[in-house]
């Protein structure tokens, strides 16, 4: 039977801060996606269920991308009608992956039911997963010890100087490197260059099972071909 993977989508469709149009980062969903549709059973959710807002930055700048064009064209039904997070419970599903987009900064950051669903999967002892500024989910969440989850492990996540390089550092509610590097006590990591690949696969005792994170929008197969892996695939 096939495993069956938790997608999450943001809700946030503007960034409070200036306006600017935002949501979830469509090469950070299509690359998994093609990775793991034929191989899983996949549900979408999201906060707020219904449509999940795409970036429109993000069809723009990969508009050289075959495969997000392809998957923009071809599968919008998977965004237009998520479900409601809230709805979905762990023990549903074998693995968790949040796609990235500057969206869940603003909303899966300190998302109740989101934290809860990730401590739930830890504890369970299920992938959990994200990429680019998806792992702003891990910051206020709690492994079983009651120590923070990422306390001790190495992480990776859209960096400082990539936020820069976007002109979105001054818009962002914080700096998600500054975050992860603090909370997991100095372990983040990230590529040599901006917008190079970094996948992170961390399966340190004490986490529950493995923790995937990818620096940013070059990260997002490699996240998808990491989780497969992890679910034994």
């Amino acid at each position: 039977m096939a495993p069956k993977v938790l997608i999450v989508l943001t809700s946030v469709d503007t960034m409070p801060t200036t306006g600017k149009p935002t949501g979830w980062y469509l090469p950070e969903f299509a690359h998994p996606w093609y990775e793991l549709h034929d191989k899983c059973e996949l549900t979408i959710a999201s906060p707020k269920g219904g449509k999940a807002p795409l970036d429109p930055a993000s069809v723009e700048m990969f508009k050289g991308d075959e495969k997000a064009v392809e998957f923009h064209k071809t599968q919008s039904a998977l965004w237009e009608k998520t479900k409601v997070l809230s709805d979905m419970k762990a023990s549903d599903f074998d693995a968790i992956f949040y796609v990235g987009g500057h969206g869940p900064m603003f909303d899966l950051t300190t998302d109740r039911t989101s934290i809860d669903l990730i401590e739930a999967f830890a504890a369970a002892k299920k992938p959990i997963s994200a990429v680019c500024h998806g792992p702003c989910v891990f910051l206020n969440t709690k492994a079983p010890t009651g120590e923070a989850l990422i306390a001790g492990k190495t992480v990776t996540g859209f960096s400082n100087v990539e936020e820069d390089q976007a002109q979105l550092s001054a818009a962002m509610p914080f700096m998600l490197e500054d975050e992860l590097n603090k909370i997991s006590g100095g372990k983040f990591v990230k590529a040599a260059d901006p917008w190079a690949e970094k996948t992170v696969v961390e399966t340190t005792a004490g986490i529950g099972g493995v923790l995937i994170t990818g620096q940013n929008p070059a990260s997002a197969e490699g996240v998808g071909k990491a989780l497969l892996k992890a679910l034994g695939l």
